[in-house]
């Protein structure tokens, strides 16, 4: 036990005197490093102090260049300013100057004017009193003239003025006509030139379509059995068609009747049909005629797509196609639809080109133009009233749907090819060939277009010549003078324009002839 406590004890004594021990080793450290710190802090220090000496200068320098720059800047900023006060207050001097010699100038000017206007009041009064005196004598010598001509003064006037009227009026109807005579040689040699071009540049057929159709047969064997017996053949083929069959003598060949092309048409191709075929009853008719007549409608689908292919014209809806496929069956005083609308395309296309218009857009008005002349459906429209309402349903441009409906004046042109329309529409039917009339119109047209000149005043005869392509009016030259004649030409065409219904143009022309006869006996 004792030892224990021994042990402890010394064990005691030992930790105290390392513990002693160690906290002088560890204050020995201490203060070693308290001045090694010390002496770190002390050069800190004065690197420190060189250092913001050295920034110090560095800025002083900075800041002296820059003061030097900105006084540079600042001293040639100043010389500028001065150099332009001293441009400016020389220009001012210089107008200064300017001013005051105009000023002296001015100053001797009105002296001088005050001196001219002196003069010229003087010179105004001098012929004030000349003028006076001139008065007097005027009217003592018109005193003296009204006394020897016992007229006054107002009435010879009067009489001078009537007189210069007069004669104004001759000179200027002579210049009037000499201007319209030049005005219609050169329109009439342009427009010449335009349409003669345009007609030159197309080609078209001159044949005509008629009435009826004429079938060919292998032998006349075979008339016997499209009649069939006792004639039911043909009674089915007509009723299924519409179309009139007329057997005769005529050797192999059947007349197929009928006012429509297209049923004609159908008629033509379902016999075909059943004479390659050889069977020939009602009940087959019936089915070839039903048959042929839906591929006649794809075949005037495919001839409409043909023609607005072949003119190059695009955008147009399909029943306006389907439309223009039906006109290749339809015919127009005898002129085929589809070769008068292709044809009449043809023409305004040239003639727009040749004015500076748009060809397509006048191209495609002429094709459309007699759309209206196959209807679906019976409408009391006429046919250009009719086409252009077409034209708008189907979403056509304004100009187009313009140009159809007035190529007859039914409607008022609005656009620059509505006349061109009614130009070339006129020109393909007007061209020898084109169209036939019936005789008794024709005739009845001629009557009536002499009886329009007769009915004017100092008209002695009229006659209507070349087909009623020109009208010449003879006037008694005691009732018509020369001056009037031109009147009258002018308003006998206009009355025709406005009241007659023709194909191409009249042109009318008054002969006036005066002659003397005397008898040497």
């Amino acid at each position: 036990m004792d030892q224990n406590i021994l042990f402890v004890i010394i064990g005691g004594a030992s930790l105290l005197g390392g513990l002693l021990v160690g906290k002088i080793v560890f204050a020995r450290n201490t203060k070693k490093q308290v001045e090694e710190a010390e002496a770190q802090a002390a050069n800190i220090l004065k690197e420190t102090e060189l250092r913001a000496e050295t920034i110090k200068k560095e800025k002083q320098l900075e800041a002296k260049e820059r003061f030097v720059q900105l006084k540079s800047e600042y001293d040639r900023d100043l010389l500028e300013k001065n150099k332009k006060i001293g441009e400016a207050e020389n220009r001012i001097k210089q107008k200064e100057i300017t001013i005051n010699q105009k000023e002296a100038s001015l100053d001797k000017q009105v002296k001088d004017n005050d001196v001219i206007k002196e003069k010229l009041n003087r010179e105004i009064d001098l012929v004030n009193v000349k003028r006076s005196e001139l008065e007097k004598h005027q009217e003592e010598h018109i005193r003296r003239l009204e006394k020897i001509a016992n007229l006054s003064a107002d009435d010879a006037k009067q009489q001078l003025i009537e007189s210069l009227k007069h004669e104004a009026q001759t000179q200027a109807l002579v210049l009037q006509q000499e201007i319209i005579e030049d005005a219609k040689q050169k329109a009439n040699k342009e427009a010449r030139k335009i349409i003669i071009q345009s007609i030159q540049r197309t080609a078209a057929e001159v044949a005509i379509e008629n009435t009826v159709t004429v079938f060919n047969l292998e032998s006349d064997e075979m008339k016997g059995q499209i009649i069939g017996r006792e004639g039911r053949n043909i009674r089915a083929i007509e009723a299924a068609t519409g179309v009139d069959l007329i057997v005769d003598d005529t050797p192999e060949a059947i007349l197929l009747s009928s006012f429509d092309p297209l049923r004609r048409e159908i008629a033509r191709l379902s016999l075909q049909r059943l004479v390659t075929d050889g069977r020939i009853h009602p009940a087959r008719i019936e089915e070839v005629v039903e048959k042929t007549r839906r591929q006649l409608e794809d075949q005037i689908a495919e001839i409409g797509e043909r023609t607005v292919i072949e003119l190059g014209i695009h955008g147009l809806h399909k029943e306006l196609i389907r439309i223009i496929g039906k006109m290749r069956f339809r015919s127009s005083y005898g002129q085929n639809l589809l070769m008068h609308s292709r044809e009449t395309a043809n023409l305004c296309g040239i003639m727009a080109a040749e004015l500076g218009l748009n060809p397509k857009l006048a191209k495609r008005a002429g094709l459309l133009h007699d759309i209206g002349k196959v209807p679906d459906e019976e409408t009391e429209l006429s046919h250009a009233l009719l086409g252009a309402k077409l034209a708008e349903k189907y979403g056509e441009n304004p100009a187009v749907v313009n140009a159809i409906g007035a190529h007859h004046d039914e409607m008022e042109m609005e656009y620059v090819i509505s006349p061109i329309i009614q130009a070339c529409d006129a020109i393909s039917g007007a061209r020898p060939g084109a169209r036939r009339e019936i005789m008794q119109q024709y005739i009845q047209r001629i009557k009536d277009l002499e009886n329009l000149a007769m009915n004017y005043q100092g008209v002695e005869k009229a006659y209507a010549i070349q087909a009623g392509r020109e009208l010449r009016v003879i006037v008694e030259a005691e009732k018509v003078t020369d001056a009037s004649s031109d009147q009258l030409s002018f308003e006998i065409a206009q009355k025709i324009q406005t009241e007659m219904t023709y194909p191409g143009q009249i042109k009318v022309t008054v002969i006036r002839e005066k002659r003397a006869v005397n008898i040497a006996r």
